[in-house]
């Protein structure tokens, strides 16, 4: 019966993705919240047939107590069959109205509304470009990831389980007491006004309050996960205690709001016991002195003090419930300035797969500076031929990662453009252009997976041999066989950590060899591939790279000149250009800066201050 329930929406039903979310609170809520529109309407509709039962339970009791005054001999003569029929009501219609309300609203929404969110909202910031994750914590971006759902399922939860419901129910005792005497609904009335002045005075400020203590919570998570990330650093450089110095600071912040909004509730709490002082002694006080006038029976007495009563006990939940629900709303307005935000590096309307038949790379008055006057690339043109092999030096800073993020269109250049066998790479879509391309970086941080999952990451439908051939090619295969994780699994089922810290830099660069040697993309990156290796395995390494390179485009990035003598073409960048552009031995005899690494270079390597 319940996975009726469960299943009665989908929360990975298709959907039409866009590149500008809605940036406001509402919208935003409303665009998630589409495939629910009938529950809602469903849950809705039974929040208001429990009060509705609920309040006529009361009623009823009234009506018992006024029956029961009568000769016991004739009352069950008389009302004997309505007892029995609401007896009956209450044994199994009434549990069954109850199920439906709490099915829909703890089986079907609260699961699969904050499912739903999370999934899209995941989607989204994948679709963000590199760039965008640079300039954020990745605990931060997770934390809103994983806060924001659970909060819009909280704030959906309330309206149907506390609003509608308490909306219902006091329009329902309303509508009673005035049946039974309309004094009797002028305290409630009174006091239902002055509630509604203190749920606006604590909403008002229940919802900055809970934005700026769920800000200083994603702060300590990502300044927590930055520490985290990086433990290797801080335990080298002993920074233990400016760490916690550092992560002190947020979640002082962080307790500081948190008191400032629990001080709104401390208020809101003592207000409420005078109000609901007021509420029992106006509509008790006034039903008994409507009796003692002879204007009202003891059943209305009873319904209307049991009335008072459950009103008592509920405005604390209520007002608790409608302060959650503005409290999530505020968590949830928090998140979207992450999973809100716009993607600002997309595919072209028009956009095709790249066609790669040759691997002709064409760049034409390239330039890129971040945003910035300076750095990145400044009019840079350049032409690769099919299967060409370009060494890529300079100085620290000079362009050269720049040159090849644009390349595998990580950014959009300021200006100019790139051409991939004729084809403009942003008319391109993105996917399948890094699909052509494969890249070795000098951080080969891998992903906390099994090493099997990490070289089949270069093409998942690769077979088991495919993946073990490529791990033997990178010199990987046998050091992964003596493998060994915590969990006891072994070789290349083993796990390697988080971005790979199990293993050592020469042995996660390996396995990212293994990966892109298994992906055999026709245009090949290598950013300082064999950085990472000992002599011995570089060496071997070496090999393996040449082979890679058969047939490819390839550019190759590195400070170790001696790794890139062979190549085809040497380019040598400063300053964002082209400085030289030539073989080895041409640029040698030229005399000019690739000359100057050159014979500064000890042990294969440039001096520090011209890396």
């Amino acid at each position: 019966m319940l996975r009726f329930f469960e299943r009665l929406v989908d929360p990975y039903v298709s959907y039409s993705e866009t590149n500008v979310p809605p940036t406001k609170l509402w919208p935003f809520m409303m665009n998630y919240a589409q495939p629910f529109k009938k529950v809602f309407w469903y849950t809705g509709i039974m929040s208001v047939v429990v009060a509705v039962v609920e309040i006529w339970l009361i009623s009823y009791m009234g009506r018992v107590v006024d029956i029961l005054q009568g000769d016991p001999a004739q009352v069950w003569a008389i009302y004997g069959g309505e007892f029995i029929l609401v007896a009956l009501f209450i044994l199994f219609i009434r549990p069954v109205l109850q199920f439906i309300d709490v099915a829909l609203l703890n089986n079907t929404i609260l699961p699969n509304f904050g499912t739903l969110i999370r999934w899209r909202a995941h989607k989204h910031v994948l679709r963000q470009s590199v760039g965008w994750f640079e300039n954020d914590f990745a605990g931060r971006i997770a934390n809103r990831i994983m806060q924001t759902p659970p909060a819009a399922g909280e704030a959906v939860f309330q309206v149907f389980d506390a609003i509608t419901f308490s909306l219902a129910y006091v329009i329902g005792s309303t509508i009673l007491l005035a049946q039974a005497d309309p004094r009797l609904a002028v305290p409630l009335v009174i006091w239902l006004g002055l509630y509604g002045a203190l749920v606006l005075w604590t909403v008002r400020r229940v919802g900055p309050a809970s934005q700026a203590s769920s800000n200083a919570r994603s702060l300590v998570t990502g300044r927590v996960v930055d520490a985290y990330t990086n433990i290797h650093s801080v335990k080298m450089f002993s920074h233990g205690p400016q760490e916690l110095d550092y992560a002190r600071d947020a979640i002082e912040e962080a307790r500081v709001t948190f008191q400032a909004e629990m001080r709104i509730f401390t208020m809101m709490d003592v207000v409420l016991v005078m109000l609901n002082g007021l509420l029992i002694i106006g509509v008790v006080g006034g039903a008994i002195w409507l009796w003692m006038q002879g204007e009202a029976s003891v059943g209305v007495v009873a319904a209307s003090t049991a009335l008072a009563l459950r009103l008592n006990a509920m405005t604390g939940w209520i007002m608790w419930a409608l302060t959650s629900f503005f409290r999530q709303l505020g968590v949830v307005k928090e998140g979207m300035e992450t999973i809100a935000q716009p993607i600002t590096l997309v595919d072209d309307v028009d956009a095709k797969r790249l066609d790669l038949r040759n691997g002709l790379i064409e760049m034409d008055r390239l330039t890129h500076h971040y945003g910035r006057q300076t750095g990145g690339l400044d009019s840079v043109s350049l032409r690769i031929e099919p299967g060409q092999k370009i060494g890529l030096i300079g100085r620290s800073g000079a362009g050269k990662s720049t040159l090849v993020k644009l390349l595998l269109r990580f950014y959009d250049a300021d200006g100019g453009r790139i051409l991939i066998d004729g084809q403009d790479i942003a008319k391109v879509t993105q996917d399948s252009l890094r699909a052509q391309i494969g890249m070795v970086q000098q951080d080969s941080s891998l992903m906390h997976r099994s090493v099997r999952d990490n070289i089949a990451y270069g093409r998942p439908e690769a077979s088991e041999e495919e993946i073990v051939a490529a791990a033997k090619k990178a010199e990987a295969h046998e050091f992964i066989l003596g493998l060994a994780d915590a969990e006891g699994r072994e070789g290349y089922d083993a796990q390697v950590g988080e971005r790979g810290v199990k293993l050592s830099g020469g042995q996660r660069q390996r396995i990212t060899l293994a990966r892109v040697i298994l992906k055999d993309a026709p245009i090949l990156l290598l950013d300082e591939a064999t950085s990472a290796l000992d002599s011995e395995v570089e060496a071997a390494i070496q090999e393996t790279l040449y082979g890679m390179m058969a047939g490819k485009s390839v550019i190759a990035i590195a400070h170790r000149l001696s790794t890139i003598a062979q190549m085809d073409r040497i380019l040598v960048l400063d300053r964002g250009k082209i400085v030289e552009d030539g073989s080895h031995d041409a640029l040698l005899k030229k005399g000019g800066l690739y000359s100057e690494f050159w014979a500064r270079q000890s042990g294969g390597f440039l001096n520090a201050e011209d890396v």
